[in-house]
């Protein structure tokens, strides 16, 4: 379905909607662990009432009325629910999933003043126009805006939601162009906001196998049911840049010559088909 456009003096115009991209995003490991990270739901925005529908089925199935968040994943009693959101995530093709993983140890202070809480909020904001910048070179063909949701970044600066728009905006103007637009960057509460929860559940995951810290044997199961949808052994890995339905990207600094993680092949227990949406990095 195309929209008609007209302008004084002009003639018709058929242009096709724009797609309209949420990403919502959180942290994890920002409380002096080994690793901390940054990671992102992305859906088109039309799906938002499908997705919050599956969310509250589940929860009714469950009856389950807290958070869905990687913390309140430590009681038996909840695990059918938290495998079923697992399940859920890796069967709807049109969600998908990426993070940041950063070795805090590897962060040079020197380009960031000598501040951890700049370098996390350069790390957030360069995920963010990377995998902007994918979305929109695998989706030319159309206009892309895109609305971050953020869970309240971790940062002693009282506005930095905004000043990841502005810097994002800035970085991106030339990919942007005129067609395409970052609509905004907002700070959401994640009690009120199921899509940042199930990124909260998804990070904290990844986090804490690479930090090697899981606190109960529900979490570590439910680490292993995440790493069977991608054909793993366990979550300390990283992917390939293409992977676009469960992309773990590991910031390695180019002046360290050895790498010592070992990039896996993601072989989905339920495979994509081809489509346009690709938001690797």
């Amino acid at each position: 379905m195309t929209h008609a456009t007209e302008s004084i003096g002009s003639p018709l115009i058929e242009t096709a909607p724009p797609q309209r991209w949420l990403v919502s995003c959180d942290e994890s490991g920002v409380g002096g662990e080994t690793h901390y990270g940054f990671g992102a739901l992305w859906m088109k925005e039309q799906r938002r009432g499908d997705f919050v529908g599956e969310i509250q089925r589940l929860r009714n199935q469950h009856n389950y009325k807290y958070e869905c968040k990687w913390q309140k994943a430590n009681n038996y009693r909840y695990v059918g629910f938290f495998r079923d959101l697992i399940e859920f995530f890796f069967k709807k093709e049109w969600l998908a999933f990426n993070c940041i993983i950063v070795k805090k140890a590897l962060v040079d202070k020197g380009f960031h003043g000598g501040d951890y809480d700049l370098a996390r909020r350069k790390h957030f904001t360069g995920f963010l126009v990377n995998k902007i910048k994918e979305c929109i070179r695998a989706n030319t063909h159309s206009r892309n805006t895109f609305r971050i949701w953020v869970d309240p970044i971790a940062s002693r600066y009282e506005k930095a939601d905004e000043a990841v728009k502005i810097i994002a905006e800035r970085i991106l103007a030339s990919r942007l162009g005129q067609q395409n637009s970052l609509e905004a960057v907002l700070s959401r509460d994640s009690k009120e906001t199921p899509s940042i929860q199930l990124c909260d559940l998804l990070l904290g995951a990844v986090i804490q196998a690479w930090n090697k810290t899981s606190s109960s044997d529900i979490k570590s199961e439910l680490q292993l049911y995440m790493a069977d949808h991608l054909g793993w052994s366990n979550l300390a890995s990283d992917t390939s840049p293409s992977e676009r339905k469960f992309n773990i990207w590991y910031f390695h600094d180019k002046r360290i010559k050895e790498r010592k993680i070992q990039t896996r092949t993601v072989r989905l227990k339920y495979p994509l088909r081809p489509r346009g949406m690709n938001i690797a990095r």
